[in-house]
């Protein structure tokens, strides 16, 4: 029923409403009066037997409404109320799903737990509010409704599976056996594993009624699995098995930037749970992906991430006689090497023998293993390299003189770890007693996996082994010469494959090794073999701290406070929880993916438990709830107003004779019905207006803070800063000079800085300033080591510190090599940071000729050198001076040292004449401060464009003026 009301006892007076109809009968309204002279006599009659005239049947009907109206009111009419009332003081207790699966409905889940609690609110009930996704910890109840819903605020949904048998054991430690509580439980309508004993905790718990309150229909659709296959990256999805409609479901792959990759559709058809996507693209952009997602859902189980271990590949390298190559360059692996590891992480086995060598491979479970030129290997070797072969591992060999002298014995059977059988000896083309040429490579055939990789022209063939005809042999060959015999052979062998290269991985078999397309080849089989990689941590217990985690959107967050180490045991899959939930684990370097569905997870719907306890399943509602009362007592207020005016239109107040004499009282009166007529209309729309009670949409929160406008103000413009130091004397120095510095770069260029801004670098942001000025005092206290890991963090992020002992003429320094105790106080603050190697700013550094021409950096005192990041030394840039100074980024150095007074040369009074004289007293030496101060600013702010050739025939036209 859409309308209820709160006191529906009061709509008892409804009864007395024929009482009031005889009342307004026999009570009718005051009759006009006209002034006639002549019936003033007849007034003085008796007057016998007079009746009172009827009530106007519309005026009683008038009126009967208007009792009716406040009767109504006053019984608190709600127009579509929520489905679930009560009343009574006993416990309310609300249980509720905060896992993953209720994100795309947390706001109707609020909109149903306010309701509730307002209703406990009106019958003084206490309120347990209880979610299956938060920890053990947290506290219950019993709790006001205040403070349930200030505790409701605070809930938001999680990422994780819910742990309903966890929550219900602590409800029956926060009832503390209270009898004839009522509970509500706001599900996700998704089964779980521990619902059985979940519901059999709560049967226990006595309750007067239980109401699960079932979710509205929705579309939830998850991603079970991401495998990077051959040649497609194949995506599984679920749904709940009561979803049987046909779906569609876009997808779309994602790299570590947020960048979409590519993106595809997957159908569900008529009564179909699960279903397989593709994306098919190339495997260098599958190696980028690392995250897809379900694009039209919302909640973590619609977002797969990717990690290592779904690209790069272990690799395992082993040679018979790499131990008697000196150099690396004659190393039948050196050219193997070069070429995987740019895309797999490779394992050298070094022990001379053959049988340690491949354990010690196989210990570490590699994905490839290539073997170089080995002909024979010891039968329980071999075999045990088959078992891994047959369990998913790809193994590549190479020919070269010991297998091509391993086929010569007649009395060698098939080696059972070659896809094709070899002929004995090789194949010599293009030598000198031989009539054939060197080879070029034939175009793959259909069935290779190379088809898509095209080689250069050049690569010819001199040697190889050549491969006994049979029937498969052209199933078996990926590569062909011209002539039609295998470069490349590959058979599959249970979930593995073989591999094997018919030439030496080595410049005297062929130029392959020198091309690019060597690379491709061993790439493209090492990014499609089986992924045993992933599993290589399984033989021992790994701890990786969160790096990265899923919010319950879905979205990857970089706030990983809240979730505890995770501990991958031997032998066993971590899953996600709430200690640990999906995301990534490790570090930016190396990281783990936790994923929320596991292979074998299935979504069905929560059914109707067996309880001995009254329950009742009831739909949730997004209907938002009217409070009637103010809006009829509104409207009677009108139909008041309306009877008054008609009761003086009825008296003739309104009539032409008597508007003439329309005294002041009537016309008040006339005025605030009027008014009351005005106030009512409003008050009836108020409701329809704003907000529904209790159904609060959610606003848009205040995230502003007091010192934002601040903010904005100091990104308005280009500002300089100073680190305040404690010493006023020194902090107004650093003020007046930045000021002075200020005025004469506007004076000298189109910047136009704003005042200089003191800072504390252990609290105030950084990022603002392009430059700060840091004063050393060794009187000063030493600063926090927080204030010098943000200072740190400034200068990698691409600020520029300049750091001023001012101590120059104290005679015991000699730049960063002094004794002073301001060098020394320097020298204790950078060796707690990070900072580049040093070295005087020299004649053709890009500082000394970014604005104008400097030979050196004078401040009040003249001689210290100033210091800056060394220029990087590059021999191999032979297009470039190598004594270019710092190429790395734009060529901003973090740090500049002096020890010249900077600050004190800068410092100009209102008049502009300098505050402090220069040492020695030359005027010429305080422009040139100045000068070396735009520079430096024009530096930090521009770059080294200046380094650039195209600006020489302007520095040299001026040098030369």
């Amino acid at each position: 029923m859409p309308l209820i009301f709160t006191a529906p006892w009061l709509l008892a007076g409804l009864l007395t409403l024929p009482v009031i109809w005889w009342l307004l009968r026999a009570t009718p309204p005051k009759p006009a009066q006209e002034p006639f002279p002549p019936l003033a006599i007849l007034a003085k009659i008796a007057r016998h037997d007079q009746e009172a005239s009827k009530s106007p049947w519309w005026l009683t009907l008038l009126r009967l409404i208007l009792a009716a109206l406040v009767i109504f009111a006053v019984a608190g009419p709600v127009w579509k109320p929520q489905p679930i009332t009560f009343t009574g003081a006993q416990p309310v207790v609300i249980m509720i799903d905060n896992g993953w699966a209720s994100a795309p409905q947390w706001a109707a889940y609020e909109n149903q737990a306010q309701w509730l609690i307002s209703n406990a609110e009106k019958n003084d009930a206490p309120v347990y509010l209880i979610a299956t996704a938060d920890p053990q910890n947290t506290a219950s109840g019993p709790f006001t409704a205040a403070q349930a819903l200030k505790r409701l605020q605070a809930l938001e949904p999680r990422a994780v599976p819910v742990e309903r048998l966890a929550a219900a054991e602590r409800l029956g430690t926060a009832l503390n056996n209270t009898a004839d509580s009522r509970i509500f439980y706001l599900n996700d309508g998704l089964e779980t594993a521990q619902d059985q004993q979940a519901f059999t905790a709560l049967d226990k718990l006595k309750a007067t009624n239980i109401q699960l309150i079932m979710p509205d229909s929705q579309q939830l659709f998850a991603v079970q699995g991401v495998a990077n296959q051959q040649n497609a990256l194949v995506i599984d999805l679920l749904r709940p098995s009561n979803d049987v409609q046909a779906a569609k479901v876009q997808l779309s792959a994602y790299d570590n930037q947020g960048r979409v990759l590519a993106q595809t559709q997957a159908d569900f058809a008529d009564k179909e749970t699960k279903t397989v996507a593709q994306m098919t693209i190339p495997v260098e952009l599958r190696n980028d992906i690392a995250m897809v997602r379900a694009d039209q859902m919302r909640h973590a189980a619609a977002t797969w991430l990717l990690d290592e271990n779904n690209r790069r590949r272990r690799v395992g390298l082993l040679d018979a006689s790499n131990a008697d190559k000196a150099h690396s360059l004659l190393s039948p692996l050196h050219y193997i090497s070069s070429a995987l590891a740019p895309f797999a992480d490779l394992i050298n086995a070094n022990d001379r023998d053959l049988s340690q060598s491949v354990d010690r491979l196989l210990e570490q479970k590699p994905s490839v293993i290539v073997l170089s030129d080995i002909g024979r290997l010891p039968e329980n070797t071999a075999a045990k390299l088959m078992q891994w072969v047959e369990n998913g591992g790809t193994l590549l060999r190479f020919a070269g003189p010991r297998l091509a002298a391993a086929q010569s014995d007649a009395d060698t059977k098939r080696d059972p770890l070659l896809p094709v059988q070899l002929r004995s000896g090789q194949r010599n083309l293009g030598g000198t007693l031989s009539w054939s040429t060197p080879q070029p490579v034939a175009p793959a055939p259909e069935n290779s996996p190379f088809r898509n990789i095209q080689l250069p022209d050049d690569v010819t063939v001199l040697r190889q082994v050549l491969a006994e005809p049979s029937p498969d042999l052209i199933q078996k060959s990926w590569l062909n010469l011209a002539d039609g015999t295998p470069l490349i052979t590959g058979e599959n062998r249970g979930a593995g494959r073989l591999v094997l290269f018919h030439i030496a991985p080595d410049i005297g078999w062929s130029n392959l090794p020198l091309s690019g397309g060597f690379v491709d080849l061993l790439r493209r089989l090492t990014e499609t073999s089986g992924a045993q990689a992933a599993n290589a941590a399984g033989e021992q217990t790994v701890t990786l701290p969160a790096y990265r985690l899923l919010d319950a959107a879905g979205n990857l967050t970089g706030q990983p406070a809240a979730a505890q180490p995770l501990v991958i045991e031997k032998g066993k899959t971590p899953e996600a929880s709430l200690l640990n939930p999906p995301g990534l684990y490790g570090t930016e370097q190396a990281y783990k993916a936790l994923n929320l569905m596991k292979s074998d997870t299935v979504l069905n719907p929560l059914t109707k438990p067996e309880m001995t306890t009254n329950l009742a399943m009831v739909p949730a509602t997004k209907a938002q709830t009217v409070n009637l009362q103010g809006p009829l007592f509104a409207l009677a207020a009108i139909l008041l107003a309306l009877d008054g005016l008609l009761m003086l239109w009825i008296g003739g107040t309104f009539s032409r004779n008597r508007s003439r004499n329309f005294t002041g009282k009537a016309s008040g009166t006339v005025k605030s019905l009027l008014i009351l007529f005005a106030l009512s209309a409003s008050l009836t729309a108020a409701p329809f207006i704003v907000q529904p009670v209790l159904a609060q949409e959610a606003q848009v929160r205040d995230d502003s803070k007091p010192d934002d406008q601040a903010k904005i103000d100091v990104l308005d413009v280009t500002h300089l800063a100073y680190v305040i130091t404690g010493d006023k004397a020194t902090d107004d120095i650093s003020r007046v000079g930045l000021s002075g510095l200020n005025q004469f770069v506007a004076d000298k260029t189109s910047l136009e800085p704003g005042a200089p801004v003191g800072i504390n670098p252990e609290t105030d942001e950084l990022a603002f300033y392009p430059m700060i000025y840091w004063p050393v005092d060794e009187k000063a206290p030493f600063p926090s080591e927080k204030a010098l890991q943000r200072i740190d963090a400034y200068m990698q992020q691409g600020g520029t510190v300049i750091f001023d002992t001012r101590d120059q003429l104290s005679g015991d320094t000699s730049g960063l090599n002094g004794t002073s105790p301001a060098t020394q106080r320097l020298r204790d603050m950078l060796d707690a940071m990070n900072v580049p190697p040093l070295a005087p700013v020299a004649d053709n550094h890009v500082l000394s000729k970014t604005f104008f021409l400097m030979p050196d950096f004078p401040g009040r005192y003249r001689g210290s050198p100033l210091w800056a990041e060394a220029p990087v030394d590059n021999p191999d840039a032979a297009d470039q001076p190598a004594d270019r100074p710092v190429r790395n980024g734009d060529g901003v150095s973090p740090i500049l040292i002096t020890a010249n007074d900077l600050a004190g040369a800068w410092a100009m009074d209102e008049n502009w004449q300098p505050l402090y004289p220069t040492v020695p007293n030359d005027p010429m030496q305080r422009i040139y401060a100045l000068r070396g101060g735009v520079n430096m600013v024009m530096y930090v702010l521009t770059g080294n464009y200046k380094a650039d050739q195209v600006h020489v025939p302007a520095l040299l036209e001026r040098l030369g003026n």
